[in-house]
C-alpha cells in the first residue's frame, strides 16, 4: 500500500495525523505533500496548527472523502 493510501485509510478511520505520527507510522517524511495530493484528489482535509511553547506543527483531519 502506498503512503498516500495508508494516510487516507488512517484519516478515514477518524484519526488525526501530525508529521511526527506520519513518520513513525508510515515512514513519511513529507506529510504536507501527501496531504496536498489527497486534496488534489478531492478529499476535504482540515489543517489545525498546534502550538506548544515556541513549537508549531500541523494536525490533519479528514472532513469529507472525495466523491
Amino acid at each position: 500500500m502506498s503512503q498516500q493510501n495508508e494516510i487516507l485509510s488512517h484519516l478515514k478511520s477518524g484519526n488525526s495525523l501530525t508529521p511526527i505520527d506520519a513518520l513513525q507510522q508510515f515512514g513519511c517524511f513529507r506529510l504536507a505533500a501527501r496531504i496536498r495530493d489527497l486534496r488534489d484528489d478531492g478529499h476535504d482535509i482540515h489543517t489545525e496548527i498546534v502550538e506548544q511553547g515556541d513549537k508549531r506543527w500541523a494536525r490533519y483531519r479528514l472532513l469529507a472523502a472525495a466523491k
